[in-house]
Order: C-alpha cells, then structure tokens, then sequence
C-alpha cells in the first residue's frame, strides 16, 4: 500500500534526523540553530507520520 510505503518512508528520515541532532550534539561547539532546525524538522515528520497512520485506522 503507497501510505504504509509513505509512513516508512518518513519513519526513515525521522530516524536519520535524530542521529544528526546526536550527532550534532556530541560536537564540542554545537550549533544552537541548526539543532533547532533539525528538532524542528524531526516534529514536523513526528506530526506527519502520526497523522498518516491515523488514517490508515
């Protein structure tokens, strides 16, 4: 089914943002806004994904 395929899709890129917000975070001069975009991305996928797997119910 192209939603489920959808749901794994950003379950990916959700995932692949948290290793660049540890990642991010493990640098001795992190970047304050960038992890702030990243964490914000990573919500707005959260979101996304929610509202897809909602709908396949």
């Amino acid at each position: 089914m192209a939603l489920q395929a959808r749901i794994r899709e950003l379950g990916s890129r959700h995932k692949s943002l948290e290793t660049a917000i540890q990642d991010e975070m493990r640098r001795p001069s992190s970047d304050d806004l960038r992890l702030r975009e990243l964490k914000r991305q990573k919500l707005r996928l959260k979101e996304e994904i929610e509202n897809l797997s909602g709908n396949l119910h």
